[in-house]
């Protein structure tokens, strides 16, 4: 059976919905990064054997959370030894706005990824991108990078948008067929 590890951090719970989502669609397991940026051994033990990693993390500043960068200067114990080479990868994120420097979080996941000898996945949806476009549609962010979520900076972690929960869910869909290909070689 494949095995999809989520690891995550969330400030404010609305990267943890996000983060549900994408292991909802991956049948995957959620590790979540603590307030410190720490692991357990037994999360990091699940990231060593899991065949595909998904990254997550809100957009701070134009980049990852203090807590994730934590954890990303850390997992350079596995890949001193190329632990986590040819895993499959993929990564999501949440800002206020709807650029909201995104693109600059998903960009870091990818170069963690490749850093770690890891083959990366796109979502592989189209945008919702016409006049006819509604804000819940799939995708309507618009990335083919990776996952993205846009949250009103005043509203609550049950606020999220549903199209962008949706756009997580598939998007883990997506790892988890990937990460079963690969295994099966």
């Amino acid at each position: 059976m494949t095995k999809v590890a989520v690891v995550f951090h969330s400030g404010y719970g609305h990267t943890l919905k996000q983060a549900e989502a994408v292991a909802k669609g991956a049948n995957g397991i959620l590790i979540g990064i603590d307030a410190e940026g720490n692991l357990t051994d037994e999360q990091w033990a699940t990231l060593n054997a899991a065949d595909a990693i998904v990254f997550g993390s809100p957009t701070y500043m134009g980049t990852v959370s203090w807590q994730f960068k934590k954890f990303a200067d850390a997992s350079s114990k596995p890949w001193f030894t190329q632990l986590w080479k040819d895993k499959v990868f993929g990564g999501f994120t949440n800002s206020a706005t709807m650029n909201g420097d995104k693109h600059s979080t998903i960009h870091y996941f990818f170069t963690l990824a490749m850093q770690h000898s890891g083959v990366w996945i796109g979502t592989g949806l189209m945008p919702s991108n016409s006049k006819a476009a509604k804000r819940d549609d799939v995708n309507y962010v618009g990335s083919f990078a990776g996952a993205m979520m846009q949250t009103p900076s005043d509203a609550s972690a049950d606020e999220v948008n549903g199209g962008d929960l949706e756009t997580a869910r598939l998007y883990g869909e997506r790892i988890a067929k990937f990460a079963t290909a690969v295994t099966k070689q």
